[in-house]
């Protein structure tokens, strides 16, 4: 019997329902599934208050979080894979995952183990992909697999349905703008990976160090989309490194820096993204064979072919 680790944190409850559902086929094949909910302590709130929501902005992008509580697993258990499912915060893995990653027992449980990445955010998952890679490198783990479920609405509309989810708890239709995040049949659709991933640990597949989840569809790349990710990284270490100098997470002496950040933010999105975007497409001849070698990088390990599709779904 295989056993497999899934670790994840998930606040609105959006990212258990994907894991549930590429969970399920797992156990269904006998698999020994266990399931890490991890705890950060103290514990982020969700709907998120507005400065809490910015406090956690420069150690989520410094890669700096607070520990989480123990993990409720035996002192020697191994795993034969480990599926990590996280959020992106800032175009940052999710601080309770870097927690986990960069912890003892993380670094003991990936140890040598091939994972699998499941991410379920906005858009921007790029940057945060990167870090998580090296996480999960330094820990000793071998990444490979990645899914990435995001948003199908169009990015603008993203812009006001994703605030209001994340400060309000309501992610319903609203001043006729569509729902806020990975909708239903998306995260049902997870099923898909879980019953590849079953269907591969049977066989030893997992010892290859080979994608297990090729032809199913797992990443789709949004070329326009990675340039202004890119620069929103660099400008997001400068402001979280000016923010730190102002104080610790939780002290009151840095608000005035988060709310200049907080304007930034405004600022950027209402000018800066909308120029970005029509600069690229006018220099869409000058940039398409850099663009198309950022996507193949992005698209590794998993792929965006559909070849697998019919047979898993």
């Amino acid at each position: 019997m295989k056993s497999v680790l899934v670790v994840s944190y998930s606040q609105s409850g959006q990212l258990a329902d994907i894991v549930a559902a590429l969970s399920r086929p797992l156990a269904e094949a006998g698999m020994n599934v266990h399931h890490e909910a991890l705890r950060p302590e103290p514990a982020f709130p969700f709907p998120w208050p507005f400065f809490a929501f910015l406090d956690a902005f420069p150690e989520s992008v410094r890669l700096e979080p607070p520990p989480n509580q123990p993990l409720a697993l035996a002192p020697e258990a191994e795993f034969d894979l480990v599926i990590l499912a996280w959020t992106v915060w800032y175009l940052s893995p999710a601080q309770p995952l870097t927690a986990f990653l960069q912890s003892a027992e993380g670094k003991r449980l990936l140890a040598g183990r091939p994972v699998v990445s499941v991410v379920a955010c906005r858009n921007m998952w790029l940057c945060a992909f990167d870090a998580l890679r090296d996480l999960v490198a330094e820990a000793g783990g071998r990444l490979i697999d990645h899914v990435a479920f995001t948003d199908p609405s169009p990015a603008l509309a993203t812009f006001i349905t994703t605030p209001r989810w994340m400060f309000t708890g309501r992610r319903d239709r609203f001043l006729g703008l569509p729902p806020a995040g990975v909708d239903a049949r998306q995260s049902a659709g997870a099923a898909r990976f879980g019953a590849a991933l079953a269907d591969a640990l049977a066989l030893d597949e997992e010892k290859r160090g080979q994608s297990l989840l090729g032809g199913l569809r797992a990443v789709k790349v949004v070329p326009h989309l990675i340039l202004s990710e890119r620069a929103g990284r660099r400008a997001f270490r400068v402001w979280s490194g000016l923010v730190r100098r102002c104080g610790r997470a939780g002290e009151r002496r840095r608000i005035p820096a988060l709310m200049l950040f907080a304007l930034y933010l405004i600022v950027m999105i209402l000018t800066v993204v909308p120029l970005n975007l029509l600069l690229q497409r006018l220099a869409a001849p000058l940039l398409a064979r850099r663009l198309a070698a950022l996507v193949s990088h992005y698209e590794q390990p998993s792929g965006a072919g559909d070849a697998r599709m019919t047979a898993h779904e």
